[in-house]
């Protein structure tokens, strides 16, 4: 059974960083497509990034181009999510989620199997 569980998450100030990460366990990581998404208290989930099963094709949300970078090591069963120039608005609770054998998409219910998540709080 797959197992996505995400690490990494914790209180920064606005304009710091942290590195989230996504380890996998259960079948072949390179078969999956790895999205990253969040939700914030009161809101519904929203995409933030996602990286195809090779690592050759990467998507971002609008709100976060520029300053998150997503990137998967096939050796190490990870997925990780470099935030950078946090805002209070990226407050929220971060998912990782894997689709099987498919293309790597920003869809929500496209994907399989999701971690716990892992709370981001970025104060003003």
């Amino acid at each position: 059974q797959v197992q996505l569980v995400e690490s990494g998450g914790g209180l920064v100030q606005a304009g710091g960083s942290l590195r989230l990460s996504c380890t996998f366990s259960g079948r072949t990581f390179s078969s999956y497509a790895i999205g990253w998404f969040r939700q914030a208290p009161g809101k519904e989930r929203e995409f933030v990034a996602a990286i195809s099963r090779s690592g050759d094709k990467t998507y971002y949300a609008d709100a976060v181009k520029g300053r998150f970078t997503i990137s998967r090591d096939n050796a190490k069963n990870t997925v990780y999510l470099q935030m950078n120039s946090l805002k209070p608005e990226d407050t929220a609770v971060y998912y990782c989620a894997a689709r099987y054998k498919g293309e790597v998409t920003t869809t929500e219910v496209e994907y399989n199997y999701w971690g716990q998540g892992t709370q981001v709080t970025v104060s003003s």
